[in-house]
């Protein structure tokens, strides 16, 4: 297993680590692994969602949002009276 070091860490940023370790009763290197982890997958993620083909669906998102919650609006009438 290889060994990372990180030199230069601020010294509030190490104190809000060492805190939220101690919070969580873990230790500050799998706090770290944890948060490059999620980073990673983040990235991947991001970078499988660039690859996806646009999708035009002829009107823009806010379009379908407000009529979405239009017909959200007319079901919940219909439900009260």
């Amino acid at each position: 297993m290889a060994n990372l070091q990180v030199k230069n860490i601020p010294d509030a940023l190490h104190e809000r680590l060492r805190r939220h370790a101690l919070e969580n009763g873990c230790t500050m290197s799998s706090v770290v692994l944890t948060a490059l982890e999620r980073e990673l997958a983040w990235a991947d993620w991001q970078k499988r969602f660039a690859e996806h083909p646009k999708t035009d669906l002829g009107v823009d998102a806010a379009t379908l949002i407000a009529e979405a919650r239009d017909q959200r609006e007319l079901e919940t009438e219909w439900l009260d009276t």
